[in-house]
């Protein structure tokens, strides 16, 4: 049941307050494709390189932006290991 419960509030969680912001779906989508070709460390690269891009620009460090690029990375990642696996 907890683990229901749990699925249920990141379901919600996820929805609600991660994708709120139209750009957060951008650095999601985007994200994708880098960790399919590459890896999860460059997308941790791509992720803080934006978000150092932001500051320097005048605005701020947004840490749910970088979750989001690497979520996708993460996504992109996962795709990346079930394609490997199959050809192997």
């Amino acid at each position: 049941m907890s683990g229901l419960l749990l699925l249920f509030y990141t379901e919600l969680t996820m929805k609600h307050w991660l994708f709120t912001d139209p750009t957060r779906w951008k650095h999601f989508l985007l994200a994708i494709p880098i960790g399919l070709i590459f890896t999860i460390l460059c997308v941790l690269g791509v992720a803080s390189g934006m978000e150092f891009k932001d500051r320097q620009w005048g605005g701020r460090w947004d840490w749910l932006d970088w979750l989001c690029t690497m979520l996708g990375g993460l996504a992109g990642q996962a795709v990346q290991i079930v394609i490997i696996y199959l050809c192997l």
